[in-house]
């Protein structure tokens, strides 16, 4: 599946997969991100930090008629306040998907995975 756009020079098509690996790119710049985690979590609950090469697996692009949802899966560091950090994904993968892509994203899910003691 692909996001189709329409300009007066022609027809652009980006697929699924380019928009989630710059989406997860743009979040684990964000502070207090460890990584994007798979989007299928094991059952005994571990949690596998995806590596750059595979981001697209922690993020979902859903179109719903002309809206582009996004769902995100991280996992966070320790000690920092969850909520800002979700929030700082959600903007800043909006403006980078809007800057990089020309695309205009209707919401982004944050999923939190996991947390990661960082040793010292």
């Amino acid at each position: 599946m692909s996001i189709e756009l329409k300009t007066e020079n022609g027809h652009i098509e980006i697929s699924n997969e380019v928009i989630a690996t710059v989406s997860g790119g743009a979040a684990v710049e964000c502070y207090g991100i460890v990584g994007m985690a798979s989007k299928k979590q094991l059952k005994d609950g571990f949690t596998e930090i995806l590596g750059r090469e595979n981001f697209s697996k922690g993020v979902i692009v859903r179109q719903i008629d002309d809206e582009i949802h996004i769902d995100m899966y991280i996992i966070v560091s320790y000690g920092t306040k969850i909520s800002e950090i979700a929030n700082n994904v959600q903007t800043k993968v909006k403006y980078t998907l809007n800057q990089t892509l020309g695309l205009s994203i209707d919401s982004v899910n944050i999923y939190v995975q996991g947390v990661r003691v960082m040793n010292p």
